[in-house]
């Protein structure tokens, strides 16, 4: 069974569904079913109902057209069982004849679709995360920090409140742009690679709307994309920026996003996106690490604070500021934040060890290591601790 097909496949056929007259609740319930129906029949080479192969042993012919079939049919199964006679017979004598799916890609305008206008960005990005990007409810749960019930339930009243809702109004801007970014971060350094058509799907967003946060977001994932091949080791433990392999960044993504950049900040309608990208092009120009300009680092986190007001953004400052400025400047930065803050305690053992003092930094990496979000950074934690104290001869 082909995993990635099925992926990406789903959300061109929950979009042909909608634009069929089903409403999002509904389409999502049938294409789910399709989707088991598949996993269930595909493999078993050719039967009653099986997918059209070209003969046997032979690929699909065409599998979305398959599941677009089976998916409106149990729409119309339930549609049949909840409707009344007129609308069951209107249905019914809509059905489209079998036959090959339409290749035009819907995943970009299902997208707009869920940031409907009639939902929270919070609702709309679960939501979306959910129907389209493939993400399970715990995977989501975890980019936003809440419990899986907690997640379970949002997305539910999410599908509650667009059933029976018409999507003919796109949604907006800003939140479509949150939801793709939160997927090409899940694809990135979640269980499920995203990146690549978080990108696919920016491209296609950059080329269909002209708005420089756009291109802000597309230079944005081309530059941290770029250094993909050199955050992990071969083990799988994280490999720092100053410690990444320079050498092996992709130069051509490089290139393409800072040109992408600097055509947006050419038009003055600055966006985080864009102040994101922006530092991220500085990293990415540096030779070495020792040679970042992290002067102009900091001008640009003050202006994503200016932005944004996020606490996460002021954190990322600090460690920016200890880096200009001196790690008592970072720290006095920090002081300002609360601990409570995500990573708070990472970052306050990175500076208190630039500061010269490995006891407390030593203590505040195996702190900041029981409260890591995933193993890789709890074992670079961890390690970072035993280092410290193995030099103090703690």
């Amino acid at each position: 069974m082909d995993e990635a097909l099925l992926r990406s496949l789903t959300p061109g056929v929950i979009a042909l569904l909608v634009r069929r007259g089903a409403d999002f609740a509904a389409a999502e319930d049938a294409v789910q079913d399709a989707l088991v129906e598949a996993v269930r029949v595909w493999p078993a080479g050719p039967s009653p109902g099986s997918p059209p192969r070209s003969g046997p042993g032979e690929p699909l012919r065409d599998p979305k057209g398959w599941l677009v079939t089976v998916a409106w049919r149990r729409f119309l199964d339930q549609a049949r069982s909840d409707s009344a006679r007129r609308r069951r017979e209107e249905l019914v004598d809509e059905e489209p004849a079998p036959g090959p799916a339409s290749g035009v890609d819907d995943t970009l305008q299902l997208y707009f679709l869920c940031a409907h206008p009639s939902l929270t960005p919070s609702s709309a990005v679960a939501l979306t995360l959910r129907a389209v990007g493939g993400l399970t409810t715990r995977q989501i749960a975890r980019a936003y920090l809440v419990p899986e019930a907690t997640m379970a339930q949002r997305i539910s009243r999410a599908k509650r409140t667009v059933s029976g809702v018409r999507f003919d109004r796109p949604g907006d801007v800003s939140t479509v742009l949150r939801v793709l970014y939160l997927v090409f971060n899940e694809g990135y350094s979640g269980d499920v690679d995203l990146a690549a058509e978080a990108i696919r799907l920016t491209r296609q967003l950059a080329a269909a709307i002209d708005h420089p946060e756009v291109a802000g977001l597309l230079a944005l994932m081309l530059l941290h994309h770029a250094r993909r091949a050199t955050r992990t080791a071969p083990d799988g433990g994280l490999v720092p920026l100053a410690e990444q392999d320079r050498g092996r960044w992709d130069t051509e993504s490089i290139t393409e996003g800072v040109a992408i950049l600097q055509a947006a900040l050419a038009r003055d309608r600055l966006g985080e996106f864009q102040a994101q990208a922006a530092i991220a092009a500085l990293h990415a120009d540096a030779p070495t690490a020792a040679e970042t300009d992290w002067v102009q680092i900091v001008e640009w986190y003050d202006e994503l604070v200016r932005l944004t007001d996020s606490p996460v953004v002021r954190l990322n400052r600090a460690v920016a500021v200890g880096e200009a400025d001196g790690p008592r400047a970072g720290l006095a930065a920090l002081a300002a934040l609360h601990d409570s803050l995500p990573r708070h305690t990472a970052v306050a053992a990175y500076l208190h060890e630039r500061d010269g003092d490995p006891a407390t930094a030593a203590r505040l990496y195996a702190e900041a290591a029981r409260k890591a979000p995933n193993l890789a950074e709890r074992d670079y934690l961890t390690r970072q601790a035993a280092r410290l104290n193995a030099g103090t001869g703690r």
